[in-house]
């Protein structure tokens, strides 16, 4: 028997036009994300918050916040509960949801795993997308658990660790010679022909559905309340506007009172457009040209749902900033070495920009601060080591306490 389930319709983003549930669904009319509504007055008085603690700390204990109704087409690969984990060294007050300990070892096994849960509940058999990597991983991983057939596209310099892994999960993979709205035009191109259906960031409804559990899970693990500020590494965004998306469904259930974290939307200096645009006071961002970091995640030099993150960062007195790869990186030696914690470059950014923050004035030393590590560094290059030793050669123990690691 199908769950107990919620939604209501669909809803545009930017005009408020509703839309039929239960059918396929890209972009609005209006070109813009399409948001799943639900009932929440019903959904509070059938789900006591209480009531969760006796599910398993996964991501489908969330089930009735999901749009899925058939709990045949949940597609899972085993999505745990996150740890938030203390950087008692690096900065008091600090702590890091580590999403790398997700399947495919990124976020995107979130939004992946309720987009392709969903394509499954509409019949959709071909699906295609663009990415810089992780997201490309997840699809593959979860789209060949469903039995679906995945077309996904790269630029030409994502890191070859993700191009191999979508390719080793049954997924027919390109690289492509631009950035990723390149290949995300190249999607667009092949669906008439293809027949396949776009799975680009925010062209569907349910990746934010899917994301939206980090913020329900968040406000769970931390009591029913909420950090003072939040770090975001944004390039699509859908996180960022889930988690928003999530904290308006539990105020409006009252699970949570109407205190908000800061929202802040970190980019890197080489792909900055959201922070150009939240800095210029714009609703829209404009295309960053030559986009270069080395967080690959978050080179998004244009978003579907820009207007979203700038309006989530606006209502929560937030703000937009942009680190350089030299900070980036700083901040992920800093932190592996004094808390043993290994970020990926996106959530090495998010460090970099609260000790930016700090230095702003956006926030303090005293204040609850969340970062989010998205993706596992272990997909990424790391400084090479070039210390050998002789094993026949006298071994001088003195030199080796001073030795720094490489």
């Amino acid at each position: 028997m199908p769950d107990a389930t919620f939604v209501t319709h669909l809803e545009c983003s930017l005009t408020g036009k509703r839309y039929p549930a239960d059918v396929p669904h890209n972009l609005s009319e209006a070109g813009k994300p399409l948001l799943v509504r639900y009932d929440l007055e019903a959904l509070a008085r059938q789900v006591p918050r209480d009531s969760l603690t006796q599910r398993p700390e996964e991501l489908w204990r969330y089930r009735e916040f999901l749009p899925v109704r058939n709990p045949d087409n949940r597609v899972s690969l085993g999505e745990q509960r996150t740890p938030l984990i203390p950087l008692a060294k690096w900065s008091r007050n600090v702590l890091v949801k580590d999403e790398s300990r997700l399947p495919t070892g990124s976020f995107k096994a979130r939004g992946l795993c309720l987009a392709v849960s969903m394509a499954k509940e509409l019949g959709i058999q071909r699906v295609a997308m663009p990415t810089n990597g992780n997201a490309g991983a997840a699809l593959a991983a979860y789209g060949s658990r469903a039995g679906m057939e995945s077309f996904v596209f790269c630029p030409d310099d994502t890191p070859d660790v993700n191009v191999r892994e979508i390719a080793l999960q049954g997924a027919k993979v390109w690289k492509v010679n631009g950035y990723i709205h390149h290949c995300g035009q190249i999607v667009k191109a092949g669906q008439e022909a293809m027949g396949w259906f776009d799975f680009s960031t925010l062209k569907e409804p349910y990746r934010i559905e899917g994301k939206k559990t980090m913020g329900l899970e968040l406000a769970e693990q931390l009591g029913w309340s909420l950090p003072d500020a939040i770090f975001y590494p944004t390039g699509g965004g859908t996180g960022l506007i889930g988690m928003w998306k999530a904290f308006d469904e539990l105020e409006a259930m009252g699970w949570i009172g109407s205190k908000r974290p800061r929202m802040i939307a970190v980019q890197a200096e080489g792909c900055a457009p959201m922070v150009r645009a939240f800095e210029e006071g714009k609703e829209f961002a404009e295309e960053w040209q030559d986009a270069a970091t080395v967080a690959s995640g978050i080179r998004v030099p244009m978003a579907v749902g820009d207007f979203l993150i700038l309006r989530a960062v606006r209502q929560s007195g937030g703000v937009a900033l942009a680190v350089s790869d030299e900070a980036i990186l700083k901040a992920q030696r800093e932190i592996a070495s004094a808390d043993g914690l290994l970020l990926g470059p996106e959530g090495a950014a998010t460090a970099a920009a609260y000790q930016k923050a700090l230095e702003q004035g956006h926030v303090t030393a005293k204040e609850s601060i969340v970062l989010f590590n998205c993706g596992t560094l272990l997909k990424y290059p790391m400084p090479a080591v070039s210390a050998t030793l002789d094993r026949h050669a006298p071994l001088d123990f003195a030199q080796m306490a001073s030795h720094h690691g490489a």
